[in-house]
């Protein structure tokens, strides 16, 4: 049997809130060991919507798969002392602990670099370890405020708009993940040591702006809210059905539109010279859009999936999360999984990705009980006494 891509690989995820320790998941998802210190009696904030304290929460059913959970009060320094004790069995280091907090604790990347050279440390924080703002916090909606993602989202007309989901967190995460496995093959295929990798938060949403800077640096031209058009590619929008449903159409190179206009019945449209190229359609997209927004209004979705798949236009239903759920592709793909769970009975979740040919992913557990890899990781990976470990539960440590 092939062995996981990322087997024999340790990480210490001490990390909170989805980017940083979803990071450590996709890695665990591909085989690497993980072991999450939690707050002892409350656990992670990914548990909070569970029934009771320190709970199964289903966010956490998710993603704190393939994990183990322990649990270590870090503010209390003994508990500080235990993870330098835990780090030498360790690959990786995941935190998202603030610049002041990581120094304060002895987290800090000169002090993790001095005394764990071969340690892949992974800093998430909100603006980043360097900087006039490193101390300051940030979630998902403030990075995405300051990535310039949220300004240029939503009705020009109207108001900025945040995604819809916690996209900055999970771009962070697979941002995250890649660097670590960089950072290992380094390491250990170029004789390389351990090192620090510094991710701010707002960084991969930044990254995925498109030419918009050097377009400003170059022009002044600031990108702003198109909506749901991108004023230079068109025809590509969304639309409305005669049934009340929302379709996406993409038709935005030549040989698509000209797909497009004989599927509409209107085979000169792609030939007229104001939509004859791109610059054109560019300047005359109101006109082109009206001409499109005309013919899906006379069809239902289905009538207008089945025209524009049997042309080749890329096209799709505006999926909600129940649509996604009975789409027979996410299934075949094995995008979707379905899995049970001891708490919860029959979930569906997201697969492990991408799909890999030699080394997938995998379920192999579900988030963990609270505090249940105590006696294995403190027992077991540190050799300590049952007497210590009740000591250290008595004092509140673990």
């Amino acid at each position: 049997m092939t062995p996981s891509a990322l087997a024999g690989v340790r990480v210490l995820d001490l990390s909170s809130i989805i980017a940083a320790p979803v990071t450590a998941t996709m890695l665990g998802d591909f085989g690497a060991e993980i072991v999450k210190v939690e707050e002892p009696g409350r656990g992670d904030f990914m548990r909070r919507s569970a029934a009771q304290p320190g709970g199964r929460s289903l966010g956490w059913v998710q993603d704190a798969r393939n994990k183990q959970s322990i649990t270590l009060d870090l503010r209390k320094e003994a508990g500080r002392a235990i993870v330098h004790r835990l780090l030498p069995h360790f690959d990786v280091l995941v935190t998202n602990f603030r610049p002041p907090t990581l120094q304060r604790w002895g987290f800090d990347p000169a002090t993790i670099r001095a005394r764990h050279p071969r340690l892949v440390a992974l800093y998430i924080t909100g603006y980043g370890l360097t900087g006039p703002y490193a101390s300051r916090g940030a979630f998902d909606r403030v990075a995405s405020a300051f990535a310039g993602t949220t300004y240029t989202s939503g009705e020009a007309s109207g108001p900025s708009m945040r995604a819809g989901y916690a996209l900055v967190d999970y771009m962070t995460a697979y941002m995250g993940a890649f660097s670590i496995v960089a950072a290992l093959y380094h390491r250990d295929c170029h004789a390389g040591s351990g090192q620090v990798i510094d991710l701010a938060l707002f960084e991969p949403a930044f990254r995925a702006s498109e030419d918009a800077l050097m377009s400003f640096a170059k022009t002044g031209k600031v990108r702003g809210r198109t909506g749901n058009i991108n004023p230079n590619v068109v025809p590509a929008a969304n639309f409305i059905t005669a049934d009340g449903h929302e379709i996406a159409i993409h038709a935005g190179t030549d040989p698509l539109l000209r797909r497009l206009a004989s599927v509409m019945g209107e085979a000169d449209l792609a030939t007229e010279e104001r939509f004859a190229n791109h610059a054109a359609r560019v300047r005359n997209q109101s006109a082109l859009y009206a001409r499109i927004a005309a013919w899906v209004a006379r069809q239902t979705l289905a009538a207008a999936m089945e025209q524009l798949v049997a042309a080749d236009i890329p096209a799709s239903p505006v999926m909600s999360i129940a649509d996604i759920a009975a789409d027979p592709h996410y299934r075949a793909r094995g995008t979707v999984r379905e899995v049970e769970d001891a708490e919860h009975g029959r979930l569906l979740m997201a697969a492990p990705l991408p799909h890999m040919s030699e080394t997938p992913g995998s379920i192999r557990s579900l988030g963990p009980e609270l505090g249940s890899a105590n006696a294995a990781i403190y027992g077991g990976m540190l050799g300590m006494s049952a007497a210590e470990i009740d000591r250290l539960r008595d004092d509140g440590v673990i």
